[in-house]
């Protein structure tokens, strides 16, 4: 079939390659013709497992091709994607959906023929029936062009594979035409057995920001048990292990640390409860904005343990972070808990240092007031204090022994209660972490590493800075 997918950042240059991949001719379509000449090159403009090879391969087969034009996309397409950003609004809560109408206002009145438009973005629910106005009064007469919405689920650091192997398929269409043309879009995943479920477009628009708030939810609950544990010395960890027993609730999604970041989360749990102010049923969602607030309290909660940590001041501490990125296999800095995080020291006083394997130029113009390095052990030379923040592999495989020799004071905490605790005390290190009790001699807490039970010290007790740093 004959697609254009509108907007090739994130989530449209993967849908554009990806269904490419599976055999359409497909044409990408962005405003930035720098972005435009560096797709049309191969050359991805973000970081992303798998989507070179796929952008490569697809471009050399002729399936794929990139323009600017909108008039040349309308002629193009039977189906059209829209994938362009719907970020927060400034001052608002809300979604701004200026890039979601600024594409239906250049494409609708060059659209030649009937078609079918479908929505990516993520939205407030009653987006569809909007569009679906604004479309028939701008396009041609005659053109008849069909709406429908089709939310994504994609992992930063796994959309390739999410698109080509998505664990369901939600469209939401006013027609049996329009799902039946979505059906021929992703007949490939539907001959593989992936789940499709055909719905109307408000429950479609639903899908995601529930589902974004259910995950947001289950992560701020961990972290606010994480809270109640440093109240009263319990283990956090030991807890979600218990909890995740529970085939109801599951073990995923409970690992307390400093809390979900990244432009999806964050701003969709807002705009999800302006939409439902706006439609008379806020008191439904509005245990939202206390999901919100603890997500955003770990952030400081972590500030703190590492003041404490450093014996009550940061002033002068070196202190080196461990992550830039909002999540492991990206660089994406949007909302990034890491960078807020090392922000925050370095208004402190602190001498902060961040390393990460992807992330470091965009980390660097997001906050020039840090020093980025992209050589780890350079990053911890003479460093009086390691703050472990995003879950890159490569910091888990780290050797806490060398690490050791190059660092001035052996102190880690470990902001995702991710690295094994025992063999870094076995290495001379002191670990701290929120949610976690220091071990003693009747807990099992320096027993070998089980990656979902581990112990660091209480983040409640006071360390003289001349003995933490000695």
């Amino acid at each position: 079939m004959r697609l254009t997918v509108i907007g090739t950042g994130y989530l449209g240059a993967v849908h554009a390659a990806c269904m490419a991949d599976i055999g359409h001719d497909v044409l990408g379509v962005d405003v930035d013709p720098e972005k435009i000449t560096a797709l049309t090159e191969g050359r991805t403009p973000f970081y992303e497992p798998g989507l070179d090879d796929v952008l490569a391969r697809t471009l050399a087969s002729g399936r794929l091709r990139f323009t600017t034009s909108l008039r040349e996309a309308a002629a193009h397409g039977e189906v059209h994607f829209i994938c362009v950003g719907t970020p927060q609004q400034p001052g608002s809560p809300a979604a701004d959906l200026r890039h979601v109408d600024a594409v239906v206002d250049g494409l609708a009145p060059h659209l030649p023929a009937s078609c079918l438009v479908v929505g990516k973005s993520t939205v407030p629910v009653g987006t569809t029936s909007r569009l679906t106005t604004r479309i028939a009064d701008l396009a041609p007469a005659g053109v008849r062009a069909a709406v429908a919405w089709n939310p994504e689920f994609l992992r930063e650091g796994f959309a390739v594979e999410d698109t080509l192997h998505p664990d369901r398929l939600v469209v939401g269409a006013t027609s049996r035409e329009a799902d039946d043309t979505l059906r021929r879009v992703y007949a490939p995943m539907l001959a593989a057995g992936v789940p499709y479920i055909s719905t109307d477009p408000n429950t479609a628009e639903l899908v995601k920001v529930a589902a974004n708030s259910f995950l947001a939810t289950k992560i701020s609950f961990i972290n606010a048990m994480a809270e109640v544990c440093d109240a009263v010395g319990a283990d956090v960890a030991t807890l979600a292990d218990a909890l995740g027993h529970d085939s109801r609730i599951g073990r995923r999604f409970l690992n307390a640390g400093i809390g979900f970041g990244g432009g999806c989360l964050p701003k969709d749990i807002r705009a999800f409860t302006a939409r439902a102010e706006e439609l008379g049923v806020g008191t439904a969602v509005a245990f939202l904005d206390q999901v919100d607030a603890i997500n955003q309290r770990q952030r400081t909660r972590t500030v703190a343990l590492a003041r404490r940590t450093a014996g009550g001041d940061l002033t002068g501490l070196r202190v080196t972070v461990l992550g830039a990125t909002f999540k492991p296999n990206s660089d994406d800095v949007r909302d990034s808990p890491a960078l807020a995080i090392a922000s925050a020291l370095h208004h402190e006083g602190a001498d902060v240092r961040v390393h990460d394997p992807e992330g470091t130029a965009n980390a660097q113009l997001a906050h020039p007031e840090l020093s980025c390095s992209t050589d780890l052990l350079t990053a911890c030379q003479g460093t009086e204090l390691v703050l472990h923040l995003t879950e890159w592999s490569q910091y888990r495989e780290l050797d806490p022994f060398k690490l050791a020799r190059a660092v001035r004071t052996p102190l880690l905490i470990d902001g995702r209660n991710a690295l094994a605790h025992a063999e870094w005390r076995a290495a001379g290190w002191t670990v701290r972490a929120l949610g976690r009790p220091a071990p003693t001699n009747h807990t099992d807490a320096d027993r070998p590493h089980d990656p979902l039970r581990t112990t660091v010290a209480s983040p409640s007790t006071e360390v003289d800075r001349t003995t933490a740093l000695a």
